[in-house]
């Protein structure tokens, strides 16, 4: 993707909240807390899939033991099966750290009372897009499909685009019962930003009848390219997370348009938490992200290159999508 980001600032940020949360970070953790309260046995990491399930279980199980030793409690990872099954973990205490889409974040903030801390970086940026894709380009391109080095094709625009929203006008195509590949009801980029865009183009995303859950980012994409569905949405660009398992996925699937930008996922801690675990927890992620090996970690269970501290105000334009969704 020809995108163009401000990767220094990014960074910068997350070594200085690193260097500041660095003494919270203990290879044992304390008894107690300042204010008399005991930090846990242990610790519950969850998380959902973007990938195929069994992998990201062994995935997550190596960021686990990198918690673990960062922290000097041991700390267990347990997938579910859904953005809201992780909301619900959090608010009944069954996982105390969760990595969550950005509706998801806002949802673990405001019904859990989880406390957002970190969000991920890629290509050097804390925000991202929707992507939405179609097996019939002459139906969705108004423009030439066009193939960059990477065997990638897009439409509208698309390829050069350096933020979104990109490419929206080709969404008033889509009927009222088009099968539509969303990712999950919880997902930002794979459910809510891709609807709000159909309902600002005169849908009704509550009425859209051949529209289904793929399961995931890559799920959707293959639905696709497999001919399931006309149009899907994820993240862009999750063409790649599946090259592997279907080569010509680049040129099968063509991008056509962009949502407007969203805060990429994060990590949030329960809020009922000791503040100087909560802290040291915070420490331990950027720790592990300053590390080769802790890198290899999250980019192997969510494509993770860096970690900077949440922006609230990002996450607040998200609460706002969600709180506006289907008014």
């Amino acid at each position: 993707m020809k995108t163009t980001f401000r990767r220094l600032g990014a960074l910068a940020a997350a070594s200085a909240l690193a260097l500041s949360l660095a003494a919270c970070a203990t290879d044992a953790a304390p008894e107690e807390d300042a204010a008399g309260t005991e930090w846990p046995e242990e610790l519950v990491l969850g998380l959902v899939p973007s990938q195929e399930v069994d992998q990201l279980v062994l995935d997550a199980e190596v960021l686990g033991e990198l918690l673990s030793a960062e922290l000097g409690i041991p700390v267990t990872t347990e997938v579910t099966d859904s953005y809201n099954a992780l909301v619900v973990a959090m608010q009944s205490g069954q996982a105390q750290i969760g990595m969550f889409g950005p509706i998801a974040l806002v949802q673990a903030a405001d019904q859990a009372g989880a406390v957002p801390v970190l969000q991920s970086v890629r290509f050097g940026s804390s925000t991202y897009v929707t992507q939405w894709f179609t097996n019939d380009p002459d139906r969705f391109c108004t423009t030439e499909v066009v193939v960059d080095d990477d065997g990638f094709a897009f439409c509208n625009g698309v390829d050069t685009a350096e933020s979104g929203p990109v490419g929206e006008e080709a969404l008033a195509n889509i009927a009222q019962d088009e099968i539509i590949s969303f990712v999950d009801e919880g997902s930002a980029s794979g459910y809510y930003y891709p609807a709000t865009q159909l309902q600002e183009a005169g849908l009704d995303p509550f009425d859209l009848s051949g529209a289904f859950f793929a399961g995931g980012h890559p799920n959707s994409v293959l639905s696709v390219a497999r001919g399931d569905a006309a149009v899907g949405v994820s993240f862009n660009d999750a063409r790649g997370n599946v090259v592997d398992e279907l080569p010509t996925v680049g040129t099968d699937v063509v991008v056509f348009a962009w949502s407007t930008n969203i805060p990429n996922d994060g990590v949030a801690v329960g809020g009922d938490l000791p503040q100087d675990l909560q802290d040291a927890i915070t420490a331990a992620f950027l720790a592990i992200a300053e590390s080769e090996e802790g890198l290899a970690a999250l980019d192997a269970v969510y494509s993770i290159e860096g970690l900077v501290p949440a922006d609230l105000d990002a996450l607040d334009a998200a609460r706002q999508v969600e709180a506006n969704f289907g008014e």
